[in-house]
């Protein structure tokens, strides 16, 4: 990961995206040492750690619940919305993700790889364009 870190700066020179984009990493670091089990080295080869959050479906509701709340406050108090769009359309799109989270954490696990695939071309499709489009609506504060 840090390789595209370094290229980002390279091509841009823009040290505080930079430094936003290397926070970005090792907070999910950090992150993922909280959730996952004991499968992550810090280098190759090397021990392996992990807390195992993901293990607890109570644990991880509420500590994933609570990112995504502060996550969506931090984005409404900086981005006001100065139209229906950008009100009702973020609305909509946070309960969306909420309903998604929470319907995640009690189903079953994918079938097959197709499954998790096509999660990811929603996310792309659908998601993303779908946050742009809201954010076009809203104005920083």
């Amino acid at each position: 990961m840090g390789q595209w870190i370094l290229i980002y700066h390279l091509f841009t020179r823009y040290r505080p995206g930079t430094v936003v984009i290397w926070a970005g990493v090792v907070s999910h670091w950090v992150l993922d040492w909280i959730t996952h089990r004991p499968d992550m080295p810090l280098y190759p080869g090397g021990p392996k750690y992990g807390l195992g959050l993901w293990n607890s479906i109570p644990g991880t509701l509420v500590v994933g619940l609570t990112m995504f709340a502060i996550g969506v406050w931090l984005y409404a108090r900086t981005r006001r919305a100065w139209d229906r769009i950008g009100r009702y359309a973020l609305f909509a799109y946070v309960a969306l993700l909420l309903a998604a989270y929470i319907g995640d954490r009690f189903s079953s696990p994918p079938a097959d790889v197709a499954d998790i695939a096509w999660s990811g071309v929603v996310a792309i499709l659908i998601l993303m364009p779908w946050a742009w489009w809201f954010d076009r609506h809203r104005a920083v504060q």
